[in-house]
């Protein structure tokens, strides 16, 4: 789109800018206005003769008519424009629940190049909003052009690593460098601009290599020359040492400027070339002081030579402001050589806190008239009246606690601040009448939340321990109210916990909505959450002799409580509620070890919609099924596979991604599966396990692991059959030892399928779902058990 104007402009011939004044289906511009720089600098592309500026809060819409990975390409040129000048423009840019943009300014930007900001982002089928916001009454926005294009498939996919560094919740990434090292500046299919390494090379020394001849096919499933073009790849800088000089091998350093404690992904483009035969070159790669991993182009068994390949790494920056790569040879290598052709360096941005304003249609009659100067002065009375008890109605427990609490809203902030929060929050005003408690209740119970009684500390939130008036001890989640997010996981969580009640999910005792606060009230967990007990145990491993408490009988029985508990939910007479966010962290422990599914703010309610499909991935990294990645649609299937990660969790005592430099290990799924179709499970079990699991046991669970991480959301179990399997395993852990040793004697087949035969004919309908309990459980397995000694 070519912002402003009713002209079209071609650039690199079929690249071609719709003038956006003119009608046309595919977008919509907003409520802005279009000027015209009348003066433009010779040179200057006509595509920035025109701009679109917009004064209050408002959105560009494109008519999407494809899901999939988009490039999103913003122009931004400052001009002058009688007495507006761009340069004063200062604004944010929020599309798809991500902010692409924060106080943003071309300010000190040059006045003969255009300013052109990148972004990868995942978009369903419909309308796709990027919305321009002033930073205040006295800013506006502005924009002079916008490119979207559909990506190839697997533009974005786990390709040499473990990591799927697009299809996260934080799944929006805004392009900061693209590199071509040892190369000109080229561009490629997509018009990205690939500029030369040498403003960023701070240390080492290097030689220029080239290559003229044909390139072999690339073994990464998919066109490569729209991941790179060609010309990156017959380029490159590299360091090599000879096997007679010296030990003291030297390196190559560049240094990129990057914000601040953020998330990256980092794109690496390699092309052995030069290398006398494959196999013979490998170097270490160092980001920063964070990240290291071995470069290996033939590891994954490839054959011939000159093949592109790139690799995909996430990896967090430090407080310092910039991220620096290092590259050098191994010692171990046949021919010492580092070496490399392309790099790119991406952000993800974070979830932006604006919410989208509803527009209401603009009303053309007035529903009354005024006749009168009595009439109106009669109106305002009324109205002035009116807002005064209002005001006064909804001001009045928070000045009596601002007075007692003033930390709570800060020193010297008003009461009338908490406007805007207030107008959003009377949705959930009176949800459940029974569960509302007020704000000094909850005051009283956590001592004014005080800091010795923190337990627990999110992105967004804060949990307090505390102790009702009735004597029942609690946890008290606060929202930070500042960060402006969570007032719609606030409100699902209230209407989800509201209407459900069973013995393995956390009940909600209580919320709270006053002034800007959004306070939720559970009963307490003595015992924490899952993931505590799972990583907080290798202190044992220094005293062999200690009793393992968290046993593997233990380890089952909290998955089959929290199995029934998700169960429950699937199967609400409401079509079910998905809770969408299942993790070890989010199932809690009470003083018994009884297990609980705690957080309902991402659940879903209801049978899923093929029509209508999320904007953008809720969920948590490393747990998040690969379905719901490609299509966006969510189902009681994608938290079976959550709920998959965690049995390997349980079994292997390991968070679900972890940074190796052994790419395999990276993800816990992938890494358990291995193993599991090699047969070897046991392998990667906790070293606290090892000699306390049933092998039966462990050939059982690991049945019900594999079932539960299909790729296919159909082919995987409901939560009814995992039970089942799970008791299943519990069953055989307690099985004697003699037991065990005569069903080894008498097996000579080489399956190892030992599952019970009569329960793989039994009808899992012939329990009640709602009367499913561990005596009802238990009391079949035993009767199986004694019709088949097996």
């Amino acid at each position: 789109m070519n912002c402003g104007s009713d002209s079209n402009v071609d650039l690199v011939g079929s690249r071609n800018f719709v003038g956006d004044k003119n009608s046309n289906p595919s977008f919509s511009v907003g409520k802005s206005n279009s000027i015209q720089n009348e003066n433009p600098l010779p040179g200057i592309s006509p595509l920035y003769h025109t701009t679109r500026i917009y004064t209050k809060i408002s959105r560009y819409m494109l008519n999407i008519t494809q899901t999939g990975s988009y490039l999103i390409r913003l122009h931004f040129f400052p001009f002058s424009f009688k007495k507006t000048h761009l340069a004063d423009a200062l604004f944010n840019v929020s599309a798809s629940n991500f902010s692409l943009l924060s106080n943003f300014s071309v300010r000190n930007s040059s006045t003969e190049f255009p300013v052109i900001k990148e972004f990868f982002l995942t978009i369903v089928e419909g309308n796709f909003d990027i919305y321009f916001i002033p930073a205040d009454e006295t800013r506006f926005a502005f924009v002079n052009a916008i490119e979207a294009f559909l990506l190839p498939p697997n533009f974005f996919i786990d390709s040499l690593t473990a990591i799927p560094p697009l299809r996260t919740k934080d799944g929006a990434l805004r392009t900061l460098y693209r590199i071509n090292v040892g190369g000109p500046e080229v561009y490629d299919t997509l018009w990205r601009n690939w500029v030369p390494d040498d403003d960023y090379l701070t240390s080492g020394s290097s030689e220029q290599a080239s290559y003229d001849g044909e390139l072999q096919e690339s073994r990464q499933r998919l066109v490569v020359k729209e991941i790179a073009p060609d010309a990156v790849y017959r380029t490159c800088k590299k360091v090599s040492i000879d096997n007679n000089g010296p030990s003291n091998f030297t390196s190559i350093t560049w240094r990129f400027n990057v914000s601040k404690e953020a998330r990256h992904l980092v794109r690496l483009h390699v092309c052995d070339f030069f290398s006398p035969s494959p196999g013979t070159v490998k170097f270490d790669l160092n980001i920063s002081t964070n990240f290291s991993q071995v470069i290996d182009p033939n590891s994954d068994g490839y054959s011939e030579m000159r093949i592109p390949l790139f690799y995909d790494y996430v990896v967090s920056s430090d407080d310092s402001g910039y991220m620096s790569f290092s590259i050098a040879p191994k010692e171990n290598s046949i021919k010492k050589v580092a070496f490399l052709n392309g790099l790119e360096i991406m952000e993800f941005v974070g979830n932006s806190t604006f919410e989208v304003p509803v527009e209401h249609e603009t009303r053309k009659h007035l529903s009354f008239k005024i006749g009168s100067t009595k009439d109106v002065a009669l109106i305002l009375i009324l109205i002035l009246l009116l807002s005064i008890c209002l005001r006064l109605r909804r001001l009045k427990p928070v000045k009596a606690l601002i007075l007692e609490n003033e930390f709570l809203y800060g020193r010297g902030r008003s009461p009338s601040s908490t406007t805007e929060r207030t107008e959003n929050a009377s949705i959930v005003t009176n949800l459940n009448l029974k569960l509302k408690m007020s704000l000094a209740e909850i005051l009283a119970a956590t001592e004014n939340f005080n800091p010795k009684l923190l337990i627990g500390e999110g992105g967004f939130a804060k949990v307090y321990k505390g102790t009702l008036e009735s004597g029942m001890k609690v946890a008290v989640k606060r929202s930070d109210s500042s960060h402006g997010q969570g007032l719609r996981e606030f409100q699902t969580e209230i209407v989800v916990l509201s209407r459900i009640q069973h013995r393995h999910l956390v009940s909600l005792v209580g919320y709270c909505d006053e002034g800007l606060e959004m306070i939720l009230v559970y009963e307490f967990m003595e015992k924490g959450t899952l993931r505590d007990h799972l990583y907080d145990r290798k202190e044992c491993l220094k005293n062999p002799s200690a009793e393992t408490e968290f046993s593997w009988k233990q380890r089952l029985e909290i998955c089959i409580g929290s199995a029934k508990g998700l169960h429950y939910l699937h199967t609400d007479p409401d079509g079910g509620i998905f809770h969408h966010d299942v993790k070890s962290t989010n199932i809690l422990l009470d003083e018994h070890y009884v297990a609980k599914v705690a957080d309902f703010g991402l659940s879903q309610s209801g049978m899923p919609d093929p029509d209508h499909i999320r904007m953008s991935l809720k969920g948590s990294f490393g747990y998040l099924d690969p379905e719901y990645f490609r299509t966006l649609q969510l189902t009681n299937k994608s938290d079976v596979y959550s709920f998959g990660v965690i049995l390997l969790e349980v079994l292997c005592a390991r968070p679900p991604i972890v940074n190796s430099k052994q790419r395999e290990e990276i993800n816990l799924a992938e890494w358990g599966m291995f193993w599991q179709k090699e047969g070897q499970l046991e392998n990667i079990i906790d070293p606290l396990l090892v000699g306390h699991i049933n092998r039966n046991s462990l050939r059982k669970f690991g049945e019900i692991t594999e079932k539960c991480l299909k790729a296919q959301g159909a082919d995987r179990p409901n939560m009814l059959d995992v039970c089942w399997d799970l008791e299943n395993a519990l069953q055989l852990q307690q099985t004697p030892a003699h037991e065990e040793a005569h069903e080894d004697s008498t097996t000579t087949t080489a399956s190892t399928d030992l599952a019970l035969p009569p329960i793989q004919n039994l009808s899992y309908n012939m329990l009640p779902v709602d009367d499913y309990s561990d005596t009802t459980a238990s009391a079949v397995f035993s009767q199986l058990r004694i019709n088949d000694p097996r």
